[in-house]
């Protein structure tokens, strides 16, 4: 089945606001078709004016929308919500919200409608049903997600639907194992478990144990422990597995060394050890690799 043509960029929608200091936003499909499991709509980022406040209650598609910059308050479901960095929320059809930036720090905001049978269950595997919000503990990879989704809208190419497509529900996924309740991020906890993941992503693959991993952080690796999975929903021992194989991994890409070398260099006991969960993980032995890289 052909896909739709993207509608045409001088094509303005009525809920669009006017508000704004500026904007790069796109519009696809106005008219979704019954028979798509995901249509995006439309999206883009706004840079708000310091007036901006946006009240709708027949808003008719699904949409998430994320703040890159700047500050704000939002009411979602009867709740009232301060908008920062990092903060997610999503809104379906003909539910009120009411969104007012800052006038000393205007709201950056990204925005993203879509609409067919898989949007909202990918919004509930998200944790972001309509009238959730949420927060992001790194924020700058969802914007880079929502910069690629953005550019890939504005080449109005034949398989520009789908491919944009693809990218929310890539997106959507992205938020299911990022995004952490509103709530549950203002805590200490969470401030806590954000300054561990940062470390953890940027020195992991020099870490050995949990044990270590925790000294560095100076807190027990009982509580790391906890707030992995109170946060992330996994131990901080599999970060730092996958760290320490994706460093062997290049490893065995970029040099002649032994497999024995590229285990210790790696941070494992042996060979054996280190074949064991590199197997496990990618599916083949650092032997395959070396053998495809020759090929």
């Amino acid at each position: 089945m052909k896909s739709r043509k993207p509608i045409a960029p001088e094509t303005t929608p009525d809920f669009y606001s006017v508000q704004v200091q500026s904007a790069q936003r796109f519009l696809l499909d106005l008219r979704p078709r019954a028979d798509a499991a995901l249509t995006v709509i439309s999206g883009g980022w706004e840079r708000c004016a310091p007036d901006y406040r946006i009240r709708r209650t027949n808003f008719p598609y699904l949409c998430v929308e994320f703040v890159a910059g700047g500050a704000g308050e939002l009411v979602l479901a009867g709740r009232r919500y301060r908008l920062a960095p990092g903060v997610v929320f999503a809104y379906g059809p003909r539910m009120a919200h009411d969104i007012r930036s800052n006038r000393e720090q205007p709201l950056l905001k990204y925005f993203l409608d879509f609409a067919g049978p898989r949007a909202a269950p990918l919004l509930r595997a998200a944790g972001l049903p309509p009238g959730r919000v949420s927060r992001v503990p790194a924020p700058v990879r969802i914007r880079t997600l929502l910069d690629d989704l953005l550019h890939a809208a504005l080449q109005h190419r034949r398989h520009t639907p789908r491919i944009c497509a693809n990218l929310a529900e890539n997106l959507l996924l992205t938020l299911a194992d990022r995004a952490v309740p509103y709530d549950a991020a203002r805590s200490n906890a969470y401030a806590a478990y954000v300054r561990c993941r940062e470390f953890l992503d940027e020195r992991g693959a020099e870490l050995p144990t949990v044990a270590e991993a925790a000294a560095r952080c100076h807190i027990s690796p009982e509580y790391l422990c906890r707030l992995f999975r109170r946060f992330e929903g996994r131990s901080p021992y599999q970060l730092l597995l996958r760290a320490r194989l994706q460093r062997g991994a290049a490893l065995l890409q970029d040099t002649e060394l032994m497999v024995k070398e590229v285990a210790a260099r790696s941070g494992f006991a042996d060979a054996f050890h280190f074949s064991h969960a590199f197997k496990k993980i990618y599916g083949v032995t650092p032997a395959a690799i070396r053998q495809l890289r020759g090929a």
